[in-house]
Order: C-alpha cells, then sequence, then structure tokens
C-alpha cells in the first residue's frame, strides 16, 4: 500500500500550479489520495495558500530532479507520478528511471519527442514486462490528435466494417504561451539532433520502411488546397510531435495485432478560412518558416531567449481563459468512404487544455484501472492511446471536452 495515488511533480511551475488547482476543484473527498512535489518547500506551500481550498490540506514532498535518492523515495510513495517539471530532457529522465526501478505509473506535458525516443530505447522493454504504464505527450500535444484518431479508426471498423487507410488532421487554434514549453523547445534545438528529429518514424519500433512509405509520412512544408475540406491549408507547427506519436500509437497496435490498416497513414495541417484563405496560409507559413530557420542559428537563440516568455511565466488568465482549439477530423476507407471527426475545447490550449488532458490522463490511471486498455498487465513507453484510449475519451468528454466521431 503505498501513501499517495498521485504526486504532482513540479507544482510550483506556471503549468504545475494550475495542475494543483484542477485537482483541488475536481478531487472530491478522499476518493484520491495525492501531493505535490518539487526543490522549494516554501514555494510549494505558497501555492497550496494561493490556490486554497482542498490544495491547503495536502501534503508537500521535497524533492530535487537532480538527487536521484530524493526521487526514488519521492516515486516509491505514489502510484502515479503526474510531471510538469520541463524542460523534460534535463529534468525528466531521473524521475522516469525511478518510475520504470519502482514500477510507478507516470504521465507529463512534454512535446520533446528526441527525449522520449531516448525513453523508449532505455525503458519501454523493461516497463513493458512490469506492467509500468509510460505515457509521455499527455498534454494539448498529444491527447487531441492521438485520442480523436483512435476513435475515428475504431468506430470505421467496428461500427461500418471499414479498414481505415489515412486520417487528416485540421488544426485552428488561439491562445498564449508559457516559458516552459518555450524552454523545452529550445533545448530540444540545442542538443544539436535536428536531423533526428525529422524522422517520420521516430517514435516507432525498429522497422523497414519503404521510401515510399518515408515519402507519404513526411512533414508537409507547403501552402496547398485541399479538396477534401475544400480550404487552404499548411504546415501545423506541432504536427512534428503530434505526427510521430500517433503513428507509435499505430505501430504499437500493430505489434499487439489490433492494427490500424495494413498501411497507415496520418498528418496534420492548420487550416485557414476565408476571406483570404490562400493569403492567410502563404503568409503564416512563411513566417512560421523564417522564424524556424532563425531558431536553426545557436547565435539568433542566444538573442531570442530573453525576449520570450520565461520558464514559470505564461498568458494572463484572461488569456487562457478566451483560448479555444478546434481540430477536425478526416478518414479515408479502403473502399472510398470519408468519415469525419471533431475534437473541441474552449479554454488556451498550451495551458488550460493541456491541463486538463493531463489531469484526466493521471485520475483515470488511478480511478478506472479495470478500463484501461490492455488489462493490468499492458506496460511500456506509451501513448495516450495505446494506454489510456477510451478511459480518458470518456474522462475528457465528461470534463467538458467535445469529442465527436462519424459526423
Amino acid at each position: 500500500m503505498r501513501d499517495y495515488d498521485i504526486i504532482l511533480y513540479g507544482a510550483t511551475g506556471f503549468v504545475g500550479r494550475q495542475t494543483v488547482g484542477y485537482f483541488a476543484g475536481h478531487v472530491q473527498g478522499g476518493a484520491v489520495r495525492w501531493a505535490i512535489a518539487g526543490r522549494d518547500g516554501s514555494r510549494l506551500e505558497a501555492v497550496k495558500r494561493q490556490v486554497g481550498g482542498a490544495a491547503t490540506s495536502v501534503d508537500v514532498l521535497i524533492a530535487d530532479s537532480r538527487d536521484q535518492g530524493a526521487v526514488d523515495a519521492m516515486v516509491s510513495r505514489t502510484r502515479v507520478l503526474l510531471n510538469t517539471a520541463g524542460p523534460f530532457a534535463l529534468y525528466g529522465g531521473s524521475i522516469v528511471d525511478a518510475c520504470a526501478r519502482r514500477r510507478t505509473h507516470y504521465v507529463d506535458i512534454t512535446g520533446e519527442t528526441l527525449w522520449v525516443k531516448d525513453l523508449i530505447d532505455r525503458y519501454h522493454d523493461r516497463a513493458s514486462a512490469d506492467g509500468t504504464r509510460l505515457i509521455p505527450f499527455c498534454g494539448f500535444d498529444s491527447v487531441p490528435s492521438d485520442i480523436g484518431t483512435y476513435l475515428l479508426v475504431r468506430h470505421l471498423r467496428d461500427t461500418l466494417g471499414a479498414e481505415c487507410t489515412v486520417v487528416k488532421a485540421y488544426f485552428k487554434a488561439h491562445g498564449g504561451w508559457n516559458g516552459g514549453t518555450i524552454a523545452s523547445a529550445m533545448n530540444s534545438l540545442d542538443s544539436g539532433r535536428s536531423v533526428e528529429a525529422k524522422d517520420p518514424f521516430l517514435l516507432d519500433p525498429p522497422a523497414q520502411h519503404s521510401a515510399a512509405e518515408i515519402q507519404r509520412q513526411l512533414d508537409i512544408s507547403g501552402v496547398r488546397y485541399d479538396s477534401d475540406v475544400g480550404r487552404w491549408v499548411g504546415p501545423y507547427f506541432m504536427a512534428p510531435i503530434n505526427t510521430r506519436v500517433v503513428r507509435r500509437s499505430a505501430a504499437l497496435y500493430q505489434q499487439w495485432g489490433a492494427p490500424y490498416s495494413r498501411d497507415f497513414g496520418y498528418q496534420e495541417y492548420l487550416k485557414y478560412d476565408p476571406p483570404f484563405s490562400k493569403a492567410k496560409a502563404l503568409g503564416v507559413t512563411a513566417a512560421l518558416a523564417l522564424f524556424e530557420r532563425a531558431l536553426q542559428r545557436r547565435a539568433l537563440r542566444r538573442l531570442l531567449r530573453p525576449l520570450l516568455p520565461q520558464p514559470g511565466s505564461g498568458p494572463s488568465e484572461r488569456v487562457m481563459e478566451r483560448g479555444w482549439f478546434r481540430c477536425d477530423l478526416l478518414a479515408l476507407t479502403d473502399d472510398g468512404r470519408t468519415v469525419r471527426g471533431l475534437v473541441r475545447d474552449t479554454g488556451d490550449p498550451a495551458n488550460r487544455v493541456t491541463v486538463k488532458c493531463l489531469c484526466e490522463s493521471a485520475l483515470g490511471l488511478i480511478m478506472d484501472e479495470a478500463m484501461l486498455p490492455g488489462g493490468r498487465q499492458r506496460g511500456g513507453v506509451l501513448t495516450p492511446a495505446t494506454g489510456l484510449a477510451d478511459v480518458l475519451a470518456r474522462r475528457l468528454r465528461a470534463a467538458g471536452m467535445v469529442i465527436e466521431i462519424g459526423v
């Protein structure tokens, strides 16, 4: 019997403080035993006072991620470790290592695909054998993409008796950025592994892919008119994260004998509405490409860092409340049919939506354990769709997210 069901690590950060507020508002009575953790006890106590309500009575645990002994002691006391302390490549390794050894389930909000690739290499086999679920990407990147695609593919198979060959996701969103996200992105660039990150199958289990298959799954780089939706579309800046996660889900289900399809394809786009949709697409795409090229230069990154949101900071409450996102999904079947899906919610995607996805992921591991996909034996470095699947979809719908499949 462990002391806690869930520990919220990184609770003094910008997103971390919001997770404390979410738990204080959504976890009733003693249904879930939770605590908050970080490296600074006085700041953690301040978060409790700031949030108030149910947060005032939760325990505070002190653990610096650079102290493996302290991390081990913390992880051994909980069934699930929820982590918001990034950049994860700098501060998350010791925590995942402890979770793998102590058989503690793990969720986070990283978008750092290269770091997760390293986690897969180090811990997937061990966690799979032990039934420990290590689930990164439980924020806005990449829950809507991954869960939406999973539900759409299963709907085609189970309801329509059709096989899905391609899913395309079209995003629109409005919100702000927090300093932790910026810091994680900068650290990924500093790693010098940008060429490796371009691999469309970066997170897949080892496999041989044909040149045609690789070409079909490469990230798009230009603007085009998409007749399937009747709109101009362009590259989506989160596609290099989300597409890798969705493809890992498809590859893992293939291994487990429940494939998405024989030749599954997935892509993401930003969608532009009239008027002047082509001009918007060209302008935004050019600006994003220019910004990306600038960030590739170490000297320019050093100049830009002080001008961007710093760790611990983020958008105002007004910006977060007025934010929103919409993801329109379109699936093509092997017999020529087209089926649509929709995932949307209100609130800033990088903060409000991310916190909802993350907290409901952690709560699902505890409160819906008997319904988790694959049963108690499933483990590994998983994705939201392979580690949580319908459990997370049900919880997100109950929390107000609109998820419609077959619309």
